[in-house]
């Protein structure tokens, strides 16, 4: 018998909520860049690229491509920590929010916790 991929049991939520986030970034950020680009693109632009890296984790979670999601995970990882510290201390170059701004704050946190879920999931599952 196969050993269980890391998209299956609990892995298949982590897939579901990242699908989710992929989409709702996704849409949040393509309504914003069509109409209202010119009020923040750095924050449009980085909400876009969270959704892309969003997308390429459902997908590698769901293959089972453990490389790529653990690569992926690690982007978004840096992105949350990397986005929501410049975003306290510089808030001016984010006059619009993006979802890794305030490390996530207004996703509930979510977007600091999965990666984090994400990576202790994939190095478990060894």
């Amino acid at each position: 018998m196969s050993e269980p991929t890391i998209g299956s049991g609990p892995g298949r939520a982590l897939v579901a909520v990242y699908g989710v986030f992929a989409l709702a970034a996704g849409a949040r950020a393509a309504v914003q860049i069509a109409t209202r680009l010119q009020e923040a693109p750095l924050a449009y632009w980085l909400s876009a690229f969270a959704a892309a890296v969003y997308i390429v984790l459902t997908v590698a979670l769901a293959r089972g491509d453990r490389t790529l999601a653990l690569v992926a995970c690690g982007i978004e990882l840096a992105g949350v920590l990397i986005v929501g510290t410049l975003s306290m201390v510089y808030p001016e170059a984010f006059p619009r929010a993006t979802v890794w701004s305030g490390y996530g704050s207004g996703y509930l946190f979510i977007p600091f916790v999965l990666p984090v879920l994400g990576l202790y999931w994939l190095l478990r599952r060894r």
